[in-house]
């Protein structure tokens, strides 16, 4: 009910892993994106980097099956998803957060270059009904 939903838009900083879920054997592929602010310093006139924004993006099923075939490192993407935060303790008794997206949709940032489109087609069944 109030689920934080959020755009990203960077780069890939690691390649897709996917793997199948031991109970329900679900496709679930995952890779890290980066987001980081660019302004213009007008000492120098030229642009700098600002803050970055790291986050492990969790894709799902057929979202998997698109990101895994299609996203590579340094890909520029848009993705839009459900942003939380895992909390842990390590080894060392330090308390850790890690930022992840639950990825409903992911793709290209087309204003950094060109993609074409392989839209994926449903397998096509067929019956056949014999006569006596």
């Amino acid at each position: 009910m109030f689920d934080t939903y959020v755009t990203i838009v960077g780069n890939v900083l690691t390649a897709p892993e996917w793997r199948r879920t031991t109970q329900s054997n679900t496709l679930v592929a995952n890779f890290k994106v980066a987001s980081t602010a660019r302004r213009l310093d007008r000492d120098s006139g030229r642009w700098v980097d600002g803050n970055s924004l790291r986050v492990r993006v969790n894709c799902w099923r057929k979202l998997a099956e698109g990101v895994a075939a299609s996203v590579m490192v340094g890909d520029p993407v848009v993705v839009c998803g459900r942003l939380y935060t895992r909390d842990w303790t390590d080894d060392a008794g330090n308390h850790r957060t890690l930022y992840e997206l639950e990825a409903v949709a992911v793709g290209h940032d087309l204003s950094r270059g060109r993609a074409r489109f392989l839209r994926n087609r449903p397998g096509v069944t067929t019956s056949a009904v014999e006569d006596a």
